[in-house]
Order: structure tokens, then C-alpha cells, then sequence
């Protein structure tokens, strides 16, 4: 196993459809078999999924799940606003580095060594684990084809024959300093459900002059159904999109006093 103890998974989840109930378990058995590290589930849903199905397969497996947590909040809200969630699990976490992880995300295991290093060592405050432009392979997974994945011991070429390449920008994982990512204003609750607040962040850590890093290695998106919480049919999506055109314009101190008059991060101080 990799050393990343000084560091914190957490993945925000709604398990709404049976592909993403398979990229939940299939995430979190790699993390664990693969690092020595600390992952926080935090599910917000009407009842959980991940304790009445991921769990029992995981403990079958016979994994250590003492280094996660699994929270659950019950909400039958139809949305679910993924940015609070975030915010709530990098409070709680204890590590220097926190890295916001999307629940259907795979990198190869040096992208996670190499990134998490150059935050130890001061090298960036922020590093993106794959590179950008056609650095991302969305895989059109299946029972089958994961399941020959974990018992190749994790072989990603296998994922590759059902896979397309694509573009890759600013989603998927962040590997962030801790303090750095308070600091800058943590997520943006002000973007809800689907949103481009991944341009957001990453225009914004950059404008705020901390160092931003990238790995140029690929990532493998593992591809499922879309609802209205992961996708332009979001009900908030212009909102969305008016909040990023305003944000993007403006200069270092703009950012500062905007980010520093937000009511939500009222709540974490």
C-alpha cells in the first residue's frame, strides 16, 4: 500500500441508479486496497444506499474499513447540493490534505503518490491529477468489465477496450492544502446540484495567486445515467451559469471581498 496517510478522500454521494451504486463500491475497494489513507462517505439521500449495499460487499471482501467513515443524512430533497456537502466533510477532516473526490473517478495510482507528495512537501497548495485536453478516458463500464479490473489487481488498460477518449479540464478530483482550501473560500454554496463550479474553483485558486499543479496523466471516468443532479436539466442551472459569468470577471481583491462576505461560510467559522 501507498502512504497517503496524511490525507482525506471525501466523496459526496447520491447513489441514484445501479451504475453508480457499482462506481461507489468500485472507487472505494480501489482507494482502500491501494492506500493507506482516510475516506469520508457522507450520502444524502431519503435512506442509504451505501449502508444497505456498498457496506455489506465491502465487508464480504474482507477490507479494512477502519480509516472510513460513512455519514448519512436523510433528506428528501430532490436535489442535492453537492458544493455543502463538501464544505461539511473538509471541516470535519484532520489531514493536511483533503482531496474532493468524485465518486466515479479513477486515476493510476502514481497520479495520487505524485500529487499528494507535491503537497507535503510545499511544492503547490492545490494539484489536478491529470492533465488537460484529451487526458480523460470515459469508460463504458460493466459488471464484467469491473470485475476483471479489480482481479487483474487493478490493471487500467482492461478499462480501456470499452473506452472513448475524451477532453479533461477541471472536474473529477482535487488534492488540496487544507488550510489553503478554507482559506480560498472552500466550495462555493452559491452553486447548486450540477453547475460549472469547477471553473469556478479552479479560476479562482489560480486568480487568488496560490500554486496550482497538474499530473498529466489520464483519468478514467467510470460513465453513468444522468439526473437532473448531474446534468443541464438542473432546475438552478441558469442561476448557475449567471453566477459564474459575474465570479469570472473579477480581479484578486473582487474575489477576496466577495468570498470573504459569503453568509455560508459563516457557518464554519
Amino acid at each position: 500500500m501507498k502512504d497517503l496517510s496524511n490525507a482525506t478522500f471525501i466523496i459526496p454521494i447520491r447513489i441514484e441508479s445501479e451504475d453508480r451504486l457499482r462506481n461507489v463500491l468500485t472507487v472505494v475497494y480501489f482507494l482502500l486496497n491501494n492506500f493507506d489513507t482516510n475516506i469520508i462517505v457522507k450520502e444524502v439521500d431519503s435512506e442509504s444506499v451505501f449502508k444497505t449495499r456498498v457496506l455489506p460487499l465491502l465487508v464480504d471482501a474482507e477490507i479494512d474499513l477502519s480509516k472510513l467513515t460513512h455519514i448519512f443524512e436523510k433528506s428528501d430533497a430532490p436535489l442535492f447540493h453537492r458544493q455543502k456537502v463538501l464544505n461539511e466533510m473538509i471541516q470535519i477532516s484532520k489531514t493536511k490534505v483533503v482531496i474532493n473526490y468524485d465518486c466515479d473517478a479513477l486515476l493510476p495510482v502514481e497520479s495520487y503518490t505524485a500529487a499528494y507528495a507535491s503537497i507535503i512537501s510545499g511544492q503547490t497548495d492545490a494539484v489536478y491529477p491529470y492533465g488537460q485536453g484529451m487526458f480523460q478516458m470515459q469508460v463504458n463500464a460493466t459488471d464484467d468489465l469491473v470485475n476483471e479490473f479489480i482481479e487483474s489487481d487493478f490493471d487500467f488498460s482492461i478499462l480501456e477496450t470499452k473506452s472513448k477518449r475524451h477532453t479533461a479540464d477541471f472536474g473529477w478530483v482535487q488534492f488540496f492544502n487544507r488550510d489553503v482550501y478554507i482559506e480560498g473560500g472552500m466550495e462555493n454554496e452559491n452553486f447548486r446540484a450540477y453547475a460549472p463550479e469547477d471553473k469556478e474553483r479552479y479560476f479562482r485558486f489560480v486568480t487568488l495567486g496560490y500554486k496550482v499543479g497538474r499530473i498529466n496523466n489520464m483519468v478514467y471516468h467510470l460513465e453513468h445515467a444522468r439526473g437532473e443532479n448531474s446534468w443541464i436539466n438542473n432546475p438552478h442551472m441558469q442561476h448557475n451559469l449567471d453566477l459564474w459569468q459575474k465570479l469570472q470577471s473579477m480581479d484578486k481583491q473582487q474575489l477576496l471581498e466577495y468570498y470573504g462576505n459569503q453568509e455560508y461560510l459563516k457557518k464554519y467559522q
